[in-house]
């Protein structure tokens, strides 16, 4: 299975977080890890599964991938698995009342990557999810690289591919996708 990893990153903590699902899917086939700025749409023609994390920023992705989001043709990802995450400040653990509400109202930067990948073709594996910082340059919280990790195994293992990062009816062409 060939996977591609886009990511935008201000502190490094998006890209930890990447770097954490990339190194935990080697075993499923090749992974290739980009910044937003570094990948060519072309690239999206080549790859089985694509994941896609920004921080947020505004409680919104960051503008580089919604411009990369935005320039993917429709149904440019139709067939493609994809996956969306993002790094975030944990609402429930700050003091601020205002930024309790604004974030229950305006929300992150995964669930708008997700749908994005998905009304261009894509589909979502898991839903999306977000990974926590300390404070808004970071660090990330303990745990969370294990935690993201953790979270992209979750969702190839169940295409049933095994670590083989073959899909089980490679032979007749037919890939399965998840109901």
């Amino acid at each position: 299975m060939k996977i591609l990893i886009v990511y935008d990153s201000y502190f490094g903590n998006t890209e930890q977080v990447a770097k954490a699902i990339g190194d935990a899917l080697r075993s499923h086939g090749s992974v290739e890890i980009r910044r937003v700025h570094d990948v060519a749409l072309e690239q999206l023609q080549e790859v089985d599964l694509v994941i896609v994390g920004s921080p947020t920023r505004a409680f919104r992705p960051s503008k580089a991938i919604g411009a990369f989001l935005d320039e993917i043709p429709p149904k440019g990802l139709e067939g493609v698995r994809v996956l969306a995450f993002d790094t975030r400040l944990h609402a429930a653990e700050t003091s601020s009342r205002l930024f309790n509400v604004l974030s229950a109202v305006f929300g992150c930067a995964a669930c708008p990557i997700g749908e994005k990948l998905k009304r261009k073709g894509g589909k979502l594996l898991a839903p999306p999810e977000g990974f926590f910082v300390t404070d808004s340059e970071g660090p990330l919280k303990d745990d969370e690289l294990e935690r993201a990790a953790d979270w992209a195994l979750r969702a190839v293992n169940a295409l049933g591919l095994g670590n083989t990062g073959h899909y089980p009816h490679e032979a007749t062409g037919h890939i399965p996708l998840p109901r």
